[in-house]
């Protein structure tokens, strides 16, 4: 015992210096692995909603009028970019009859266009455009107001997108046109505008 007081009064203030060093590195410990061991919340990431508007698709088929020495003719809806070979197919393909040398296959359709196949020695209706090789709109070539498209309406002298509307409505309520001057009882066609025009028209 009386050695231990004697290293005790040699090495005092020694030890009292190491055990306060380990007291403070023991406290650190433990603080370190509390923190390490405190649950990690996720914090709520706030995400921006973006409101989109519905758009109205826009329509990818057309309308097309087939005509002529074909098995089932009448109004058929078509892919936008489809021919007129697909036109003749879609109303059950040519008759045995029809002339098809007036006629180009491989040519693109319009909407609210008339296809027509016509039969031999049978004139191509003017304005039909669709299924004739040369196409329409030649410069002396008349527009027959009967069989025309939308289209081939607005390359009339005087003939915008409603006044074409207006004849295809006035054709769809009263039937064919029995002739151009029958144009005077649709409103905005008067006496001299049909006159200035009838030279481009056919019924």
């Amino acid at each position: 015992m009386e050695r231990l007081k004697e290293l005790w009064q040699l090495y005092r203030r020694q030890c009292i210096v190491l055990g306060t060093f380990l007291l403070l590195l023991g406290a650190y410990g433990i603080r370190n692995t509390l923190k390490s061991t405190k649950p990690v919340t996720n914090q709520p990431v706030h995400q921006q909603k973006i409101s989109r508007q519905p758009t109205k698709p826009r329509s990818t088929r057309i309308c097309v009028d087939v005509k002529g020495a074909v098995s089932r003719p009448g109004v058929y809806y078509l892919p936008k970019d489809a021919r007129v070979k697909e036109a003749i197919d879609a109303a059950g393909g040519i008759k045995a009859e029809a002339d098809m040398k007036q006629v180009n296959l491989a040519k693109q359709l319009q909407d609210q266009q008339v296809v027509y196949v016509p039969l031999p020695g049978e004139q191509l209706p003017a304005g039909t455009g669709a299924a004739s090789l040369e196409g329409s709109g030649g410069s002396n070539e008349k527009i027959n107001i009967n069989s025309a498209s939308k289209a081939d309406l607005q390359k009339i002298d005087g003939v915008g997108d409603k006044k074409a509307d207006k004849i295809l409505e006035y054709r769809q309520q009263h039937g064919q046109f029995k002739s151009v001057d029958e144009l005077k009882n649709i409103s905005g066609f008067g006496e001299k505008t049909v006159a200035k025009m009838k030279d481009q028209l056919s019924v």
